[in-house]
C-alpha cells in the first residue's frame, strides 16, 4: 500500500481509505461480523485511514471501530471523525451544532466510544449556519493543543469558508463528494484547496453504488438513503445507468470492473486526493483495492471522459433539503 499525505500539514495515510458509515447506517441492514471482518481485512491490506461520524448509527459506528481496533497499535491507524449532525431517537435529522462547547462535548464522547486517547482528524460534518467557522475551528484547535486531536479537517464547505478556517488554524483536508459524476469541486473548491495546501478526502467515489457497476433498477429500496436521492429516481436513474454501461465498455477493455475504473479515475486526479471507499463486505473491499493496480493512460482517461463527460449525471447528489445545507454548493 502506497501513502498519500493529507495536505501540507496532515498525516500520511493509505492511498485508499475505508469509509465505515454503511456498516451502521443509511444503506440498509449490515452484518456486524462481516463489517468487523471487512475492517480487519482492510487493515491487513495496509489501509490505515478509517472514516466515521459520531452520528452514524448514533454512536454505533464508533463503537464498532473501537471493537475492531482492540489489541492493535494505535499508531498504525488514522481515525477521521465527523461531528455536529443532530438526530432524534427515530433517526431523523434535526440540524447541526458546531458551537465551541458542543465541539468539545462531542469529542469527549467519541474518544470514549472509540476507546482511544486522541482523534487523528476531527471535522464538523457541515457548516453550522449559526456559528462562525472561526469559532468552530478555534474550539478544535483547543483540542489539538490539549492533545485530544491531531489535525483539523472540514467537510462540504466552500472556498470562502476554507479561507476563513485556514486563517485560524492549518486545515489538513476537506472531505467532500468527488466522483466521475460529481465534479463540482473542480471549478473553485479544488483550486483553493491546492492554493492553501489542503488535501481532499473524496467520499462518494462510486456515487453510493450508482456507478459501481453493480446497481440495477430493481435494487432500489424505499427505506434506503438512496431511495430519496434524485439520481436514483425515475428517468434520472435510467440516464445514469446508461453512463455506467458506457463506462463498462472502457472497463472491460482494461480487464477491470466499472468500480475499479471509477476509483482509479479519482486517484488519477492528483496525489493530494485520497478516495474513501464505503465497502462493508470483504468482496467489495477486494474489488476496490484492485483499483490500486490500475494505472490509467491518457487514452484511458480520454475514453472515460467520453463515456461519462463532466455534467452528464442526471439529478442532484442530494435531495433539495439536504443540498440547502451544503456550504459547498452555495454560489
Amino acid at each position: 500500500m502506497t501513502l498519500r499525505t493529507l495536505g501540507t500539514t496532515g498525516p500520511a495515510v493509505s492511498t485508499l481509505g475505508l469509509g465505515c458509515m454503511g456498516m451502521s447506517d443509511l444503506y440498509g441492514p449490515a452484518d456486524r461480523a462481516e463489517s468487523l471482518a471487512t475492517i480487519d481485512a482492510a487493515l491487513a491490506a495496509g489501509v490505515t485511514l478509517l472514516d466515521t461520524g459520531d452520528f452514524y448509527g448514533m454512536g454505533h459506528n464508533e463503537l464498532l471501530i473501537g471493537e475492531a481496533l482492540k489489541g492493535r497499535r494505535r499508531e498504525d491507524v488514522t481515525i477521521s471523525v465527523k461531528f455536529g449532525a443532530q438526530r432524534g431517537p427515530d433517526g431523523a435529522w434535526l440540524g447541526y451544532d458546531a458551537r465551541p462547547q458542543a465541539v468539545k462535548a462531542f469529542a469527549a464522547y467519541s474518544l470514549k466510544r472509540l476507546g482511544v486517547d486522541h482523534i487523528d482528524v476531527y471535522r464538523p460534518a457541515r457548516l453550522d449556519p449559526n456559528v462562525p467557522i472561526e469559532d468552530t475551528v478555534g474550539a478544535i484547535a483547543d483540542l489539538v493543543k490539549a492533545g485530544y486531536v491531531r489535525h483539523i479537517g472540514l467537510s462540504e464547505v466552500g472556498a470562502a469558508t476554507l479561507r476563513r478556517a485556514a486563517a485560524v488554524h492549518p486545515i489538513a483536508d476537506l472531505q467532500i463528494e468527488y466522483s466521475l459524476i460529481s465534479r463540482g469541486i473542480e471549478d473553485e473548491i479544488l483550486p483553493v484547496c491546492r492554493e492553501l495546501g489542503i488535501g481532499i478526502t473524496a467520499y462518494g467515489v462510486l456515487s453510493r453504488g450508482l456507478i459501481s457497476g453493480h446497481w440495477t433498477k430493481a435494487a432500489a429500496d424505499a427505506s434506503d438513503f438512496r431511495g430519496h436521492s434524485p439520481r436514483f429516481q425515475g428517468e434520472n436513474l435510467h440516464r445514469n445507468l446508461a453512463l455506467v454501461e458506457a463506462l463498462r465498455g472502457v472497463a472491460e477493455a482494461r480487464g477491470a470492473s466499472v468500480a475499479q475504473i471509477a476509483i482509479a479515475w479519482v486517484l488519477a486526479q492528483g496525489n493530494d486526493i485520497v478516495p474513501l471507499v464505503g465497502a462493508r463486505r470483504r468482496d467489495r473491499l477486494a474489488e476496490a483495492l484492485g483499483s490500486l493496480a490500475l494505472e490509467l493512460t491518457p487514452a484511458d482517461l480520454a475514453a472515460i471522459e467520453q463515456a461519462a463527460p463532466k455534467g452528464a449525471a442526471a439529478g442532484e447528489r442530494y435531495a433539495a433539503s439536504q443540498m440547502a445545507m451544503l456550504d459547498s454548493e452555495r454560489r
